[in-house]
């Protein structure tokens, strides 16, 4: 059985390992040991901090085999993004040219640098080992995000973004990269990806600070541009199911899309449902649902609930997995949106 928790400071070791796994595009995940050991502990500060405000801290999530005892999963809320180190990333900007003289009209697009000091709320670095996806894991990793969100919205934006992996090919090139980043930075678009995790200084230092006009890129360049990976795919459909839509923004080295929403209108932040556990049972026939608690910290697991008297019925491995009692508050998260 796997379940997922706040990350611990025991797990670096583990988290290290995972982490080697994740391939090229996976920004937030091209970190170093001591990067990582940076972020599992400013994570482990936030989730146990008294107070709730927005400070821009990671919260880690892991996913646990029981089985194997070993982590086999992770993602991230990043509570706000900017601060002393920008966001970058490109806006898409397309107007209008019109000439009387050869009674032409034309649309002209153009990318636009633009830094986001103060931003919103971002999810990412979510990586799930190949061998554990399907089963409503990879869902179970993501959605966890928006039930923490949904018990603690006062830690997190107004809005939430997402920056999705651009198109790259099996050998981790970027088209995008090599018609723009290329010419500026003069290094591997994986070096450029790992860099961008260490400091974005080098960004503002490097790159082109006027329009870049879209219609002067190669045609493989300008045909990625706004679309996602191959693996990335379900994420995104999953997301847009979610209620994210694209927000006119590209990240600047591979061009994929950044997508966001309201807080508030997340749809699984809406549907997370809190109850009372009212019993526990060896069996239980109900719909497959996410179950989290927050007793003593944050899990989450996949588990059948039955709505009864009082409350919900849940399972005794539902029960152990998240170390609930009868009595104490739990979250529902359904799956999927009901359909519109």
């Amino acid at each position: 059985m796997e379940f997922i928790r706040a990350v611990q400071l025991e797990d670096l070791d583990q988290l290290w390992e995972l982490i080697q796994r994740a391939s090229h595009g996976l920004t937030t995940l091209q970190l170093n040991i001591d990067q990582l050991r940076d972020r599992v502990e400013t994570s482990n500060f936030a989730f146990t901090r008294q107070t709730e405000k927005v400070s821009g801290e990671p919260y880690v999530f892991v996913l646990e085999d029981t089985q194997i005892g070993k982590i086999v999963g992770v993602s991230c809320i990043f509570s706000k993004i900017g601060g002393f180190e920008p966001f970058y990333s490109y806006r898409r900007v397309t107007e209008q040219k019109q000439c009387e003289l050869l009674d032409m009209t034309q649309e002209v697009e153009s990318l636009h640098l633009t830094r986001i000091h103060d931003g919103p709320t971002e999810i990412g670095s979510l990586f799930l080992l190949p061998e554990y996806r399907g089963q409503g894991r990879g869902r179970l990793l993501s959605l966890c995000r928006f039930m923490f969100m949904a018990s603690n919205p006062r830690r997190f934006a107004d809005s939430v973004v997402a920056e999705m992996r651009g198109v790259l090919s099996e050998t981790g090139e970027s088209p995008f990269w090599e018609a723009i980043g290329r010419h500026f930075f003069n290094m591997e678009f994986p070096a450029a990806d790992r860099l961008s995790a260490l400091n974005k200084k080098f960004i503002e230092n490097l790159m082109p600070s006027y329009p870049i006009y879209t219609s002067m890129l190669p045609q493989k360049a300008f045909d990625v541009m706004g679309h996602v990976h191959k693996h990335t795919e379900p994420a995104l459909a999953m997301l847009r199911g979610e209620g994210f839509q694209e927000n006119g923004l590209v990240g600047i080295f591979d061009a994929g899309p950044i997508v966001e929403c309201v807080r508030d209108d997340i749809d699984a932040v809406r549907r997370t449902e809190q109850s009372v556990v009212a019993e526990i049972a060896r069996d239980v026939e109900g719909q497959r649902v996410i179950v989290s608690s927050e007793q003593g910290g944050f899990r989450a697991t996949l588990g059948e609930t039955e709505a009864v008297d009082g409350g919900l019925r849940i399972s005794q491995v539902t029960a152990l997995t998240l170390q609930v009692k009868v009595g104490e508050l739990v979250g529902r998260l359904a799956l999927y949106p009901e359909r519109k």
